[in-house]
């Protein structure tokens, strides 16, 4: 009976062995796995090999500073806002236009005489009552003029309805040449030579103004800077070059006069600014430098223009 247990339990034994082999041979049988190399702390980077001879670079902050939040009320940096009103443009320099003749002269940059509402006007059939009443006073003035046909020249714009050729201006003082003008430019001149000049003539030489010596009446021409029509397109214009006394003595206008006429002269020429709009002489440009420009401009507010 014991010898059977025996015998079972070595069976159990051997069966046991065969089922399970030694841990040994286990371990045996496994496959190696490659050696692994330990991971970095998290916190730390790998440092590039640094090159031989070189500094070592700045080790960056261990934690990249966060920018500063925007203000919720900050423009943004790529969009400019328009100005809320356009800057005003510069303004343009004033540039005095009432110089009747400047030192530029006419050629090709010339620029194109601005249009001039007298530049339209022609003659009617019947002559205007204000031309009549202007020439009945020019015959109580005693003034010496005759009538003469239109001129009107629209390519250019001069414009001279209703002219009158003088010949003398008052009873005693003739013009020479003859001076085509209009009414109006003829009774100034005529006022002007027997209420101021005479008398200063008298008053100065002891002798009345015999006769004027004229260098410009009516010319169809624009201004020497050609920007704008000559007061002599119109019959606007007398330019006076010399004054002869009864006593034969000839005062004429130039930058040097003998002492005593440059008296004179500056009386002229200091009254007519009034009567007339414009006043030119010696000293005001070289165009001017040997005649006194005398005209009629219309202006706003009447006025005048005396260099």
């Amino acid at each position: 009976m014991r010898d059977n247990r025996i015998a079972i339990m070595a069976g159990l034994a051997l069966a046991v062995a065969a089922l399970c082999p030694p841990a040994g041979t286990l371990w045996a049988k496994a496959p190696k796995l490659p050696p692994t190399a330990p991971l970095p702390a998290p916190s730390e980077a790998p440092l590039p090999p640094e090159p031989s001879g070189a500094a070592a670079p700045q080790q960056p902050p261990a934690e990249a500073p966060l920018p500063a939040p925007r203000p919720a009320d900050a423009p943004d940096a790529d969009k400019v806002e328009p100005p809320a009103t356009a800057p005003a443009p510069p303004e343009k320099p004033v540039q005095h236009e009432d110089m009747e003749e400047q030192e530029k002269p006419a050629g090709p940059e010339s620029k194109v005489p601005a249009p001039d509402p007298r530049s339209a006007e022609t003659a009617s059939d019947h002559m205007p009552p204000e031309e009549s009443a202007c020439r009945a006073r020019l015959k109580v003035l005693g003034v010496d003029f005759g009538e003469r046909e239109p001129e009107h020249d629209p390519a250019v714009g001069c414009s001279l309805p209703y002219p009158v050729t003088v010949r003398t201006l008052g009873k005693a003082i003739a013009l020479a040449p003859d001076a085509e003008l209009n009414c109006s430019m003829a009774e100034a001149a005529a006022r002007f030579l027997t209420d101021v000049v005479d008398p200063a003539a008298r008053a100065e030489f002891g002798s009345g103004v015999k006769s004027v010596e004229q260098a410009s009446a009516f010319v169809c021409r624009p201004r020497h800077n050609g920007e704008k029509l000559s007061e002599h397109a119109f019959g606007n214009a007398l330019d006076i070059a010399a004054f002869t006394l009864d006593d034969g003595t000839k005062i004429e206008i130039g930058p040097a006069p003998p002492e005593k006429q440059a008296k004179f002269l500056d009386r002229v020429r200091k009254a007519a600014c009034g009567p007339f709009k414009t006043v030119l002489g010696p000293g005001s440009d070289p165009d001017h430098a040997r005649h006194f420009h005398l005209d009629l401009e219309p202006r706003r507010h009447g006025g005048t223009f005396c260099q």
